[in-house]
């Protein structure tokens, strides 16, 4: 059959037609991938805005650790963006990170000689210095103990080894040294005396029998069901114990530091410390 040059041609249009069009559809479809791209990135991108928090840094001695504990809970549910950020330790050791530069905002000692020092170095700011609480010293012992019920107790054989808190630097220590002293105790118990980094550790002496017997503060009964108070050592057998606290003079948030101690100092905070067994100063 002859094949003439118009069947041929008409060929040829029709082959670029199909050509055209499968261009077209190409074209079509990768524009609109494109075009849904384009719109995906111009939609706005929802940002997460976190609201700056401010970090309040406390050191505190030992024994406020319960007590601060359900503080923080009630402050800074009432404070949105605060955070307090607690160091526990013994007032002397917390004494020495302040005065080699570690960063806090606010201190609160167990006692007055540690306060002192860092005032007399210009440390803290010496307007916001407060006496916030009072305690009472405690001979404890294990919850079953019954040979230990008096001071002098603490001289029978029964009794190896004492739990107290290092003079030098726990101020229920130098408290502990004070009262055994005027009772005329202090030197004759040395050898059972076991030294301990705070009054906290103290109390796990006797909670775990490592020692028949210790002195800590009243507060640091109550969180204990494993001890029992034998006796409480009279007020005049050692200084008062006051509970200082100042704001740092180097604190990065002096003003939200010293917005707490206030607030420290409030009737609702001073319930929850006689709730941990803390007096008024």
């Amino acid at each position: 059959m002859h094949v003439g040059e118009n069947d041929i041609f008409t060929k040829e249009v029709f082959l670029l037609k199909k050509l055209f069009i499968l261009l077209l559809s190409l074209f079509l479809v990768s524009g609109l991938i494109a075009g849904c791209a384009g719109n995906a990135q111009q939609e706005p991108v929802e940002e997460n805005v976190t609201k700056e928090t401010a970090q309040v840094l406390v050191s505190a001695a030992a024994s406020l650790k319960d007590a601060l504990a359900e503080i923080k809970s009630v402050y800074e549910g009432k404070n949105d963006g605060i955070e307090l950020v607690y160091n526990f330790g013994s007032s002397g050791m917390l004494q020495q990170q302040i005065e080699q530069g570690s960063p806090v905002d606010l201190f609160i000692s167990a006692g007055k000689k540690q306060m002192d020092a860092l005032e007399e170095k210009n440390l803290i700011k010496i307007e916001t210095r407060t006496d916030l609480l009072g305690n009472e010293l405690v001979l404890i012992t294990g919850k079953d103990n019954k040979t230990v019920n008096t001071f002098a107790d603490l001289s029978k054989p029964e009794v190896q080894h004492i739990g107290i808190g290092n003079p030098a630097s726990v101020p229920a220590g130098k408290y502990t040294q004070e009262a055994l002293t005027s009772m005329k105790l202090w030197d004759a118990l040395q050898s059972k005396y076991v030294a301990a980094k705070d009054v906290r550790q103290v109390l796990s002496y006797v909670e775990t029998g490592n020692a028949e017997a210790g002195l800590v503060y009243k507060s640091d009964t109550i969180v204990s069901d494993k001890v029992r108070i034998a006796i409480t050592a009279p007020k005049e057998s050692h200084q008062p114990i006051v509970y200082p606290a100042a704001v740092i003079g180097s604190a990065e948030n002096a003003a939200a530091a010293d917005e707490f101690l206030k607030f420290l100092q409030s009737a609702e905070a001073k319930q929850i410390f006689v709730k941990y067994g803390f007096t008024g100063a």
